[in-house]
């Protein structure tokens, strides 16, 4: 039997995809990931490492509130939904999350697991998906492998025992007792990484330097006029900006998905001034902002990190015995895509191209559609990346894959007017009564 589509990766994004499409029978699909089970960065899964973005902002739920896949029926599943509902909480942990997603895995028949990609080829008008069990057969195809761990490439020689990606912290038999560490990378990972170091999660350090190359450890810019970002309207007229607008515009809005929540930098800074001011514990962590990692080097008794200070450009010197890098992700092409990549239209940095809805440019996209998630970061703005969107994204391309509105992915217009298209054409054909003063007599 051949599928109408075939999900490459079963990550958050894949996922909420094959949830969404559990109610539509009539569109066959199966999807692939080389896991044994679901799994979503299990390396990250950090004690009081908290979710950035809202419990309903599920898989399914902004589009089908009645599934059975949404974070509420696992609450209900889980016989949790009361006590849920008394902690108050806005924002939940990311092992509470993981844990909700991989409920939902085990209810969807149409996810293979232990089953690699090893090839995707193309021909006569059909996708054909090799895995070490099989060959199937599909239509269309919806990439969702992920991103790759990021590594300076000056500092990958070095990785090894005592120097390694963050993504790796909850995999490892990690004791950082006596040991100088230091932590590379300002954002989210790296504060959680030190929040869970200060609780003395991996042992007691003798000493520990935070470095990142912004100016502050910034906190998330979570504004509720911020959050418009992060909506249907804005990413629709996102799409249709002049290129260099919208790298100006992502440039511009780091903080809004790349920042710190205010908890974790609160608890961080209660935490040092209890133990660093109050009870007078000699202070053992150095946060060290406006730094750049440039150089490494090992001797034999630990590493040597050379970093430029932007504030008073002077090198500096940091010693460690361990180096984690919170260094985030990066796109790459999976290897799989090779015997296809010829026929895609890759832009001038080798990366896919993405229509409005999330359909790859390629010589057949006539016929045949290739969908990519978590792949439009240039193309749709900052929500792209984001779970905040999925459930909108994952009925988008279903919509678009279907030819109709399966779902309803309309939206009210929010409270600010950005000036796209649209807007701009309402007032331009308004008519503006003309207004004149009464003649006084």
């Amino acid at each position: 039997m051949n599928l109408d589509i075939a999900g490459i990766g079963i990550g958050p994004f894949n996922l909420s995809i094959a949830a969404l499409l559990a109610k539509t029978p009539e569109i066959k699909h199966k999807f692939f990931d080389d896991k044994l089970e679901f799994a979503w960065h299990p390396g990250l899964l950090l004690p009081e490492a908290d979710m950035q973005t809202g419990f309903l902002k599920d898989l399914v739920t902004a589009v089908d509130p009645t599934s059975p896949y949404s974070f509420l029926s696992y609450l209900v599943a889980k016989k949790r939904f009361y006590r849920f509902t008394s902690t108050e909480l806005n924002m939940i942990s990311r092992a509470e999350f993981s844990d909700y997603m991989s409920w939902a895995s085990k209810q969807l028949t149409s996810l293979q697991f232990n089953s690699p990609v090893e090839l995707i080829e193309y021909h006569n008008g059909l996708f054909h998906i090799t895995t070490k069990n099989e060959t199937t057969q599909a239509k269309h195809l919806c990439l969702g492998t992920g991103k790759k761990p990021y590594i300076p490439a000056g500092f990958k020689p070095f990785l090894g025992e005592n120097s390694f990606h963050a993504s790796e912290m909850m995999q490892r038999k990690i004791d950082l007792t006596g040991k100088k560490v230091l932590v590379v990378g300002g954002g989210q990972t790296g504060a959680d990484i030190v929040l869970n170091t200060l609780n003395g999660v991996w042992g007691q350090p003798s000493n520990l330097d935070w470095v990142s190359r912004r100016a502050n450890f910034q906190p998330l810019d979570e504004a509720s006029f911020t959050n418009e970002f992060f909506t249907p309207e804005y990413t629709k007229g996102f799409y249709d900006l002049p290129a260099e607008n919208k790298q100006r515009e992502i440039r511009a809005q780091k903080l809004s998905s790349d920042g710190i929540t205010q908890k974790c930098l609160l608890t961080i800074f209660q935490i040092m001034y209890q133990r660093f001011e109050v009870q007078g514990e000699q202070r053992w962590l150095s946060l060290f902002p406006n730094r750049s990692a440039e150089q490494l080097s090992f001797d034999g008794d630990g590493y040597q990190m050379s970093c430029f200070n932007a504030l008073n450009n002077n090198q500096e010197i940091y010693q460690a015995d361990i180096i984690i890098f919170a260094t985030g992700f990066m796109n790459s092409l999976p290897d799989y895509l090779q015997p296809i990549m010829h026929l895609l239209n890759l832009d001038e940095n080798g990366e896919m191209q993405l229509g409005r809805d999330f359909q790859v440019s390629w010589q057949h996209q006539q016929t045949n559609n290739i969908y990519a998630v978590n792949s439009g970061l240039k193309s749709h703005g900052i929500a792209e990346p984001q779970l905040s969107l999925m459930a909108w994204r994952s009925a988008t391309i279903i919509n678009h894959l279907a030819s109709s509105a399966i779902f309803d992915i309309e939206d009210s217009n929010g409270f600010i007017n950005w000036g796209t298209t649209q807007q701009n054409s309402l007032v331009e054909n308004s008519q503006i009564p003309e207004f004149r003063l009464k003649e006084i007599s």
